[in-house]
């Protein structure tokens, strides 16, 4: 991972001392979710990580110390992308398991407020169902979470993307090249599956959108694991990309904040 672009409030970088006092002065606890999974030939395992810990990063800082980063969960539920080298997996129970481990300690030591930060989609499932639960369970705690990608969409669409895009594709790569260009491999950015007609018959039911979710392994849906062109990603459009992304987050948790 490349190094932090400043100082963030991480719960990891305090004393126990000082975090007791975070309770009080830091209501909300950020935590980033992530997943370690191929992102095509260009980008690292790690990228939706980096771009949750980027973000969760930004609106802390903007929330003038009203907020505290918590451990990050690096590792998703990727099992759609097991056929290719590096990919780990969590299943749904064990992710689940984690996150609740996590707020539990949190709850323990006093923070009500919980929001995950998630920067891959595999994982929203699980936390829909780890909300359910703990609205059960902790019915004090007010726990949210967000997906990166569903927050981006209006600053997606004004991109110039392939008519399949999304995986390691202009988007992703773009949040890269601006958030963390050194992880970048620029030299092997390459177009992967751009076109519905690239697809089998099931693959192109599984990318249309509207029709009920459909779960195919990436494999299957390109040979390099790559939805879209990265290489028609530039840095400016990541920037827009994030900016979006903070400042909705930013203004949730401000209202969220008010007390």
């Amino acid at each position: 991972m490349s190094a932090r672009p400043g100082p963030a409030p991480y719960l990891a970088d305090l004393t126990t001392e000082e975090a007791e006092r975070a309770v009080a002065d830091s209501p909300l606890v950020l935590l980033p979710a992530g997943a370690l999974e191929q992102h095509g030939p260009g980008l690292p395992l790690g990228t939706d990580l980096v771009r949750a810990e980027r973000v969760a990063e930004r609106v802390a800082a903007r929330l003038d110390g009203r907020a505290v980063i918590g451990p990050s969960l690096p590792v998703g539920v990727s099992p759609h992308h097991l056929a290719f080298a590096g990919t780990l997996s969590l299943s749904v129970d064990t992710f689940r398991a984690v996150v609740h481990e996590y707020v539990g300690g949190l709850y323990r030591h006093g923070w009500r407020k919980v929001l995950v930060i998630t920067g891959h989609g595999g994982n929203n499932a699980a936390l829909t169902t780890v909300a359910q639960d703990l609205l059960a369970d902790r019915p004090d705690l007010e726990f949210a979470w967000t997906p990166l990608t569903a927050l981006a969409a209006e600053a997606v669409a004004a991109m110039d993307v392939s008519e399949v895009s999304g995986h390691s594709g202009e988007a992703e790569t773009a949040q890269m090249l601006h958030l963390a260009p050194d992880l970048v491999r620029a030299g092997r950015l390459r177009p992967g599956t751009t076109a519905l007609a690239g697809l089998d018959r099931l693959s192109r039911l599984a990318r249309r959108r509207g029709h009920p979710a459909l779960q195919v392994r990436y494999d299957r849906l390109s040979p390099d694991g790559v939805l879209g062109d990265p290489t028609r990603a530039t840095g400016s459009d990541g920037a827009a990309i994030v900016t979006a992304v903070v400042d909705r987050i930013t203004d949730f948790a401000r209202e969220w904040l008010q007390e």
